[in-house]
């Protein structure tokens, strides 16, 4: 630290207690008070130099005041800047540096010591100090601005607040090897065999230092909050990059919120601590009004700020009770990039005293709607259509799909909870829209989870949660395991059977066309179980096809049912044709009991021979309207066994006694 010796004579002050006297030889005849401090002085090297003290002291003359007791308690450096004025006015020995110079230039300018009093006085020395020396090296400017807090006010007007800050923006945009380090020998500063620079062959003792953006974190970051927002304000006004801003926000604020450094490593324990003892623990207080400051002060901007540091901040936020705005803000800022967020960010815990669940799941509600309302408002989620009418993925998906992942580890995480509530849990589940995942196996896992914590649901409830997932997007594993799972619903469960079969006729379709070789044209097509699976349908991978696959078994399925309902109404017309028939014929025998007495007449050869031509002509028209009957019988009997599939003896008997009865 630089320094700036002043005054010739030897020190002449002794300190008894709260007295202070100067040992000159000759009694005092001025009291000076300042605070709690007396200091016991002579007049005339005070009046030589101070314009305040001249006026003072005449007043006390003038007034016939023999007591020249003058009270300074409000003067800018208290006691200790007084001591060195006054030590300035006597001409002793001591040092100007860095840590005392802004206290001495406001102590001057209030005692004016001024250039019209006396020739090369306080204000002009320390003037010339601070601007010569102090503002043109890194650390003394940080450390003159440090000492600045006591006397704000003054060190504002005097300008000396502003040009601190203007020289520490300045350096803080620089190369730290341009200034305030040894000379470059060829090429890099010159190490001693210890490893320390050396200055001129001699060894300075100090380390190496590597040239990053976050060289001069540390050194600002023991600056107060009022004068670190205007050193931030000066960064971004010379344009410095919005990420160096933040990490230097990032230190700030883990060197004065113990909350932050909770969830580190144990390697960077250290120095958690080491930051921590660098300065006494705020209160809860100053906690909170830091906390809302930063917020302020981080740039709204996407990936600029880590999750980390933002869920660090919000956690924070939410244990010392926050004001509103700022976690929202906070929830805002997190909403903007949670694609880029970890399943440990999300496990908030919970410290209100009204909900009694494990974490915090409200509040990533809210996290995810900003996520899905900036979504929406950028244009970025909603999947494209093709010209075949299909939906397409596209690089913007690939976000709310991380976010859906994410949600659904989260889900899985938080249903154990006996404590959560169905309507809390499906809310969030249902958050995500249907084209974020392209598969529901984490979705299925996070319900499943659920309904084993929570056994005494109704089957109501059940049904109602598992609407949130779709049985078209669970793997093939998934089904397996949903197919066997006690805990669902039936309706699900059969819902899960019959998709898996669709898969498994999808999965064999595939392979059929994968094994046999595809016509030149593309035109080759199979019919699978009376299904038309093409070569272009089959064409692709990924989501999409499976569900356009699944889009068309399902057209297929639907198309059997209907045919089928209508192949069930005909047969049905047939069989009651056929029982009306059987009721008439059943009705005409028991008109004519005789005829089942009667013994059938066989026609033989000879008989026909021997019987008169008339006899021959009577019988062939007999045989004709017989023959014509029969045929008629026997087509509405051959369309009801068609349709009622059985019945082949029946019909075989009854032709044969048609024919009997005939002859």
């Amino acid at each position: 630290m630089a320094c700036l010796k002043l005054g010739s004579r030897a020190d002449v002050f002794r300190k008894q207690g709260q007295e202070w006297y100067c040992t000159s030889g000759l009694p005092s005849d001025i009291s000076v008070v300042v605070g709690e401090q007396s200091f016991h002085l002579h007049k005339f090297p005070l009046l030589s130099k101070s314009g305040l003290l001249e006026k003072r002291i005449r007043e006390k003359i003038d007034n016939r005041d023999d007591s020249c007791a003058i009270d300074l308690s409000d003067i800018p450096g208290g006691a200790k800047a007084f001591e060195l004025a006054a030590k300035f006015c006597y001409g002793v020995k001591f040092e100007m540096t860095a840590s005392n110079v802004v206290h001495l230039r406001c102590a001057a300018d209030y005692l004016e010591m001024t250039e019209e009093i006396s020739e090369g006085n306080l204000i002009a020395e320390t003037e010339s100090f601070l601007t010569q020396t102090v503002l043109k090296s890194w650390k003394d400017s940080v450390k003159a601005l440090q000492t600045c807090d006591n006397v704000l006010d003054v060190a504002e007007r005097l300008q000396i607040v502003k040009r601190c800050v203007d020289s520490i923006a300045t350096r803080s945009c620089s190369d730290p090897d341009l200034f305030g380090w040894p000379v470059a020998h060829y090429g890099g500063p010159m190490q001693s065999p210890g490893g320390s620079l050396l200055w001129n062959g001699i060894s300075t003792g100090a380390r190496p230092r590597n040239s990053s953006p976050d060289w001069w974190y540390d050194d600002v970051s023991c600056l107060s909050l009022p004068l670190y927002k205007k050193l931030i304000s000066a960064m971004e006004y010379r344009g410095i990059s919005q990420g160096v801003i933040v990490g230097s926000l990032n230190h700030y604020a883990k060197r004065r919120l113990p909350g932050l450094n909770r969830r580190k490593s144990i390697g960077d324990s250290s120095n958690c601590l080491s930051m921590t003892s660098l300065t006494s623990i705020p209160s809860e207080d100053d906690q909170k009004y830091l906390l809302e400051e930063i917020d302020r002060l981080l740039p709204f901007q996407r990936g600029v700020t880590s999750c980390k540091l933002l869920f660090g901040l919000l956690r924070t936020a939410i244990f010392l009770k926050a004001s509103p705005s700022c976690v929202s803000n906070l929830e805002r800022r997190i909403g903007m990039q949670l694609d880029k967020a970890s399943l440990e960010d999300l496990l908030i815990p919970n410290v209100s005293d009204s909900v009694e669940t494990l974490y915090d799941v409200e509040c990533v509600q809210r996290i995810v709607d900003h996520f899905l309302s900036m979504d929406q408002e950028t244009g970025g989620a909603s999947p494209g259509i093709g010209e075949d009418g299909q939906m397409l993925a596209s690089p913007s998906l690939m976000p709310i799909t991380m976010v859906a992942k994410l949600i659904d580890g989260y889900l899985a995480e938080v249903a154990p909870d006996m404590n959560l509530k169905l309507p809390k849990f499906r809310s969030l589940a249902a958050a995500i829209p249907d084209y974020a995942r392209p598969i529901d196996d984490g979705l299925y896992r996070a319900i499943d989870i659920y309904l084993k914590a929570h056994p005494y649901l109704p089957e109501s409830d059940k049904e109602e949660l598992c609407r949130v997932m779709d049985c078209q997007k669970l793997s093939l594993e998934a089904c397996t395991h949903a197919a066997q799972n006690e805990r669902l619903p039936l309706r699900v469960i059969l819902q899960v059977l019959f998709f898996e079969q669709l898969q498994l006729r999808s999965s064999i379709a595939e392979c059929l066309m994968i094994s046999e070789p595809l016509d030149g044209g593309g035109g080759f097509s199979r019919q699978l179980g009376g299904l038309p699976v093409s070569g272009e349908h089959l064409r692709g991978a990924g989501w999409p096809l499976a569900a356009r696959e699944n889009q068309t078994l399902r057209e297929g399925m639907d198309s059997m049912k209907q045919r089928v309902s209508e192949l069930e109404k005909e047969c049905f017309a047939m069989k009651e044709d056929i029982e009306r028939l059987g009721r008439s014929r059943s009705a005409g025998k028991s008109r004519f009991p005789f005829a089942l007495a009667a013994k059938p007449h066989v026609c033989g050869t000879k008989d026909k021979e021997a019987a008169p031509e008339s006899s021959k002509s009577e019988t062939s028209k007999s045989k004709a309207a017989a023959a014509t009957r029969s045929d008629d019988k026997l087509a509405v009997v051959k369309g009801g066994a068609a349709a009622a599939g059985d019945g082949g003896p029946q019909l075989k008997h009854r032709k044969h006694k048609t024919s009997l009865s005939a002859c």
